[in-house]
């Protein structure tokens, strides 16, 4: 064989090796929460739009949840004001709210444009509309920090609608509350949420790590499958600390909700998500219910399942 056909080889086995899973995978739902570095760099962005256009080419599902704190805060400076922060969570006063509506609006309207680029149809849309996540205002520790949501209901049918009608679904995490007032939810708990209400099968985050580590210093401790009793012991045993805590709760909340598998990934690896779901090695941690017990013939298949 010629260079050509060589490498012509390597991208059919490629292929060939995505093909079980795209078959497995057809016609169901994927959340991917798109956050990190994978939203401020242009290059990991277009990657990330890429992946998840070509997830929904090949026959899946997929909606996309968003943050944009980042944004936020640089907005919120441009004002001369300061971003605080009160136990991770946004101080979010009235002015701050209005920012923030703006900033994650814009950024959905930004997705859109990049996925329509890509040839398929997408729809931006808040946690405001249709009354998708219904929400309350949340305390830290006790304090009020302003307009600052706890979700409480999702109500999904705008979301099935859109998918129904072949759109890709862009959700901005902004709720309505019982009162109409507008709070601003962190996004990692919207699309674990989101991704329990509508019965996905799989809910991706994209994070600036590559996945789940028993100690973060030590890196022959990564964890590349974990079930949630195992996961709960380590967040119990304070094995976990500072900004992955809260998000491995939304993994074992989303998966005892009835989400089938859980990816935590390095939005910093080029098309991290391709990699873990049409490969048999994937690349990050996953996580899967107590119920589902793997041998270990089966765990490097069951890697992307």
């Amino acid at each position: 064989m010629n260079e050509y056909q060589l490498e012509a080889q390597k991208k059919a086995e490629v292929l060939i090796e995505a093909l079980p899973y795209i078959q497995k995978f057809n016609r169901k739902i994927i959340v991917v929460k798109y956050g990190g570095s994978a939203m401020t760099d242009p290059q990991l962005q277009r990657n990330v739009i890429k992946d998840v256009t070509l997830l929904k080419l090949v026959g899946f599902k997929p909606i996309i949840v968003h943050g944009g704190g980042k944004a936020i805060s640089s907005w919120v400076e441009k004002t001369g004001n300061e971003a605080k922060f009160v136990g991770g969570l946004r101080v979010t006063d009235a002015a701050t709210m209005e920012i923030a509506e703006m900033v994650l609006g814009k950024v959905s309207k930004d997705l859109v444009t990049m996925v329509e680029e890509l040839g398929v149809k997408a729809v931006s849309v808040s946690g405001k509309d249709g009354r998708l996540l219904t929400a309350k205002k949340r305390l830290s520790g006790g304090q009020d920090i302003g307009f600052v949501g706890e979700i409480t209901k999702v109500r999904p049918r705008i979301l099935y609608d859109l998918l129904e009608k072949d759109y890709l679904p862009i959700v901005a995490p902004i709720g309505l509350g019982e009162d109409f007032a507008t709070y601003n939810i962190n996004a990692d708990e919207a699309a674990c949420a989101i991704a329990t209400a509508v019965g996905a099968d799989k809910l991706v985050y994209l994070t600036d790590v590559e996945g789940l580590y028993r100690d973060f210093n030590d890196k022959s401790s990564f964890i590349s499958r974990i079930s949630c009793t195992e996961a709960e012991h380590l967040i119990s045993g304070g094995m976990i600390g500072g900004g992955m805590l809260p998000k491995l709760s939304n993994c074992t909340e989303a998966v005892r909700g009835g989400v089938n598998r859980v990816h935590i990934l390095d939005g910093r690896i080029p098309h991290s998500i391709l990699l873990e779901i049409f490969t048999n090695k994937g690349n990050g941690t996953m996580f899967y219910n107590d119920a589902d017990l793997l041998d270990d013939v089966n765990q490097t298949a069951e890697k992307a399942q």
